[in-house]
């Protein structure tokens, strides 16, 4: 089974308060989750990966792991530098974000094949509209 999951981070200072979004859909259009999580302070970038982290964990949660080893996933991220450090083409150099890349990297082994694919922004609006949620949410509860 193909699934598409569109993911995104996002920090309102970078760093600063940040957020996570994560829409997950099934080829088949029988799964359609959303999610959206405050993750505290971080920047941009951490934001990002642990998008990514929590939509490869979630979707094995969903499906299970046996559905998972034959799973072909597709990762759509508006975020150029994820994209490329993911798919191998830059190296990354902060040591958090390596850690997170081998979080990524050892997630990936769950399932059949893993692809991120670099989208335009307005490609990615769900999961952007689930990160201002947890955001604007995070923010009223302080208020």
């Amino acid at each position: 089974m193909d699934y598409l999951i569109h993911t995104d981070g996002g920090s309102r200072g970078n760093p600063g308060p940040a957020a996570i979004g994560v829409v997950i859909q099934s080829a088949n259009k029988g799964l359609k989750k959303e999610y959206g999580e405050y993750i505290g302070e971080a920047t941009n970038n951490v934001a990002e990966y642990k998008a990514v982290v929590f939509a490869l964990k979630k979707l094995k949660q969903l499906i299970g792991t046996a559905k998972s080893s034959e799973a072909m996933v597709h990762i759509h991220v508006d975020s150029e530098l994820l994209a490329k450090q993911l798919n191998g083409e830059y190296k990354i150099k902060e040591e958090n974000i390596q850690k997170l890349f081998l979080e990524v990297w050892n997630l990936k082994t769950d399932f059949e094949h893993v692809e991120f694919v670099h989208v335009p922004r307005e490609k990615n609006k769900d999961a952007d509209r689930m990160v201002n949620a947890a955001l604007d949410k995070e923010e009223n509860r302080l208020l």
